[in-house]
């Protein structure tokens, strides 16, 4: 019996330059393809996420195999699921949670101006349009 690959969905502000390098970059390590994208600003967001989640846009959402999470704890497990020398993102979990939850929300207040704000969502290229989410 075939099962289901898990869905590993990262839920991105599609107009942050920050958060769309952020894309570019993890596209280039997921050699598996296990990961796919949907800006919050999309109907997938909408569908997916909790009602008035999408439209705050404040942190990067992970939903993997039906577990949200949010911020700080979205990044590390992201990186974390990508095996290697990522792995030692677990060493941040004995800091305390709101210590990396303020340095999250301080970069993520101040992502725009220092990484730049776009008109538009993010388009995929042809080879990553597989990958993306309405």
């Amino acid at each position: 019996m075939a099962t289901d690959p898990p869905q590993r969905i990262i839920f991105f502000d599609g107009i942050c330059g920050l958060c769309n390098r952020a894309v570019d970059r993890l596209i280039r390590i997921d050699k598996k393809k296990m990961l796919r994208f949907a800006p919050l600003q999309g109907g997938t967001a909408h569908k997916l996420l909790p009602p008035g989640m999408a439209d705050a846009m404040a942190t990067a959402v992970y939903l993997r195999d039906g577990e949200l999470l949010r911020g700080s704890d979205a990044t590390m497990q992201v990186m974390i699921d990508f095996g290697g020398w990522r792995k030692l993102y677990r060493v941040l979990r004995i800091i305390p949670r709101s210590w990396h939850e303020a340095v999250y929300h301080w970069v993520a207040r101040n992502r725009y101006r220092w990484f730049g704000k776009h008109d538009s969502c993010r388009l995929p290229t042809p080879e990553e349009r597989e990958r993306f989410l309405p």
